[in-house]
């Protein structure tokens, strides 16, 4: 189905950042979220509030308008507005406005505005930070491919909290702070994980032993999840240096030494794979 003229200019000025007219609308649009956010950081300070409150729930309603406008209009403008609504950024732009409407039922919702820090990830885009983009995907690769290990390790994890914190409750009791299993395993996380607040402390030589025997696990368990990533990385840093994917129609499979795509013709870059355009 063809879209209308207008449709096509006014996408062409929302999505692509390529014209003139596309990176001004989206410099315009970073500058917008980044006053959307520093309003909602405001609002919650007591003085900043008393003070400037009115005019601070105002800039939010306005810039609130705003951003829902551009979202109909990017639903609009889109030659398939669905696959628009469910791609990251159309959620994203989405949870970003609905805050503000579910705080007229919900005070305090509103707060959660701050999520439009998420639409600043269109810099990478705008700003044609490519090589950001690719290290972006070996991350995401090296996380994929420990996702398993990852697991087994918190399962154990859990465990040893779960067992620890039954322990401590055994052993100091109620009359040391420790008045239930659930706030034992709480003491347990806080120690393992080196945090340590302090607000509850063993009292008895036996609990203090226990403590000391969960203050050193806890400094072996966090260099298990650094490792795991760590050779993640090297395989998936390996991995993207054999491979060279087209950022624009997303094929692989390319000659090491190509420098274009055989399907499209774009300029190949190592390692990152990006779907097609909402416009395309």
């Amino acid at each position: 189905m063809n879209r209308a003229p207008w449709r096509v200019k006014l996408g062409n000025i929302i999505y692509n950042s390529d014209t003139q007219a596309g990176r001004n609308f989206d410099l315009f649009l970073t500058a917008t979220i980044f006053v959307s956010v520093l309003a909602v950081m405001l609002d919650s300070v007591s003085e900043f509030r008393a003070h400037y409150g009115p005019q601070l729930q105002l800039l939010e309603w306005v810039l609130t308008l705003l951003f829902t406008v551009e979202y109909l209009l990017r639903l609009i403008t889109a030659r398939r507005a669905s696959h628009y609504a469910q791609s990251f950024f159309g959620v994203v732009d989405l949870l970003s406005i609905l805050p503000a409407y579910v705080a007229l039922f919900l005070p305090g919702a509103q707060y959660l505005l701050i999520i439009r820090v998420l639409r600043l990830l269109r810099l990478f885009r705008i700003l044609k930070l490519v090589r950001y983009l690719s290290e972006a995907s070996i991350l995401t690769q090296a996380l994929r491919a420990s996702l398993a290990k990852i697991t087994v390790f918190f399962a154990v994890v859990i465990t040893l909290v779960i067992i620890i914190g039954t322990l401590m409750y055994v052993i100091e009791g109620p009359q040391h702070g420790y008045t239930s299993i659930p706030t034992s395993i709480y003491w347990a996380i806080v120690t393992l994980t080196t945090v340590g607040y302090g607000d509850i402390a063993p009292r008895t030589a036996l609990g203090k032993g226990l403590a000391s025997l969960a203050m050193i696990l806890g400094y072996c368990i966090i260099a298990v999840p650094t490792g795991i990533v760590t050779v993640g990385l090297t395989q998936a840093h390996a991995s993207s240096r054999e491979q060279r994917i087209c950022l624009r129609c997303g094929l692989e499979g390319h000659e090491t030494d190509a420098r274009y795509c055989r399907r499209c013709g774009e300029a190949l870059v190592r390692g990152v794979a990006a779907p097609p355009s909402i416009l395309d």
